[in-house]
């Protein structure tokens, strides 16, 4: 089972290599490195079917495949434990 860590400063947290969550930039939501991108608005263009190559165009290059493979990876991780289990309740109905 993953730790869980508590936050104790008020500076960004890296959430992976292409990935950080600072309070200074879009109120603390997870973006990627050196944008104001969004990683909701990149899962979202995954839930529409758009590919990665696609995501890479739109954003010109600002996003790039590992960034969004690392997106998938950080949302799976939130999701499912290590056994494929859900970690935690969710409480939306699936669309």
């Amino acid at each position: 089972m993953r730790a869980v860590s508590k936050r104790t400063s008020k500076g960004p947290i890296e959430l992976g290599k292409f990935i950080v969550a600072d309070p200074e930039i879009c109120h603390g939501k997870p973006t990627f490195k050196g944008t104001r991108i969004m990683v909701w608005q990149v899962l979202d263009a995954l839930a529409r079917g758009e590919t990665a190559d696609e995501i890479v165009q739109a954003w010109d290059g600002k996003v790039s495949r590992g960034a969004i493979a690392e997106t998938v990876r950080l949302a799976r991780e939130a999701l499912l434990d290590d056994e494929g289990q859900l970690c935690a309740p969710v409480g939306r109905v699936a669309a």
